[in-house]
């Protein structure tokens, strides 16, 4: 079954509204077990002709990749920013996905005068839109969605490289059953979500100070 693309209805509304640098804002890899939460800010050029744009979710990772150069290409302003695990596992990760998207937010030069955020709010002074379901409606925030998930791939592919036992290439530091069973045979790295329970049910137990002692007795 086929999808519809998304529109710029939005984004022409707030035109004729008088607003002129209008980014859509959106995170990538909120439900992982590993790294961190990306966030990507855009703003497209009124009439911007990139086809083909809808949420990062529903398209295949080359179809990501080459939408991707032409938004970086083409966009007025484009940033991308994240926060890491220590960051999601103190503040929690439905606060941790605002704030890279506020430090997001923050980078784009011009600066933007609204924002057309995926669901959430962003703590920045700039008048903004939280849209159920943005990234699959609105063009700007699909953009945001392609950048954001196009990073975090490529950032999980260097990951990969790190610690290849996980499986990070194939399973995007998601709770795979080949990822679930890593943790449970290595336990998990200084980069897994230790606040997310299939990763806190593998974190080795402390050893008692007795323990310590007799051990290092011996």
């Amino acid at each position: 079954m086929g999808r519809a693309l998304c529109h710029s209805r939005f984004e022409w509304t707030l035109r004729r509204a008088g607003f002129c640098r209008i980014a859509g804002v959106d995170e990538a890899g909120r439900g992982a077990l590993f790294g961190p939460v990306f966030a990507a800010a855009v703003i497209l050029a009124p009439g911007c002709g990139i086809r083909g744009l809808r949420d990062s979710k529903q398209l295949d990772a080359r179809s990501r990749e080459l939408l991707a150069e032409k938004i970086r290409r083409s966009a007025l302003a484009w940033a991308v920013a994240s926060a890491d695990a220590a960051e999601i596992d103190r503040i929690n990760v439905y606060q941790a996905s605002r704030l890279a998207m506020k430090r997001a937010v923050e980078q784009l030069r011009p600066a933007p005068d609204f924002l057309l955020v995926d669901a959430l709010s962003v703590d920045v002074a700039i008048p903004q839109r939280a849209l159920i379901r943005g990234d699959a409606r609105c063009r700007s925030i699909a953009a945001a969605s392609i950048l954001a998930k196009v990073h975090r791939d490529q950032c999980l592919q260097g990951w990969d490289a790190v610690y290849p036992q996980y499986g990070l290439g194939r399973n995007k530091g998601y709770g795979t059953p080949e990822h679930k069973r890593a943790l449970a045979k290595y336990g998990p790295t200084p980069e897994h979500r230790r606040s997310f329970l299939p990763v806190r049910q593998n974190v080795p137990s402390p050893q008692p100070e007795s323990m310590r002692s007799w051990g290092a007795a011996r």
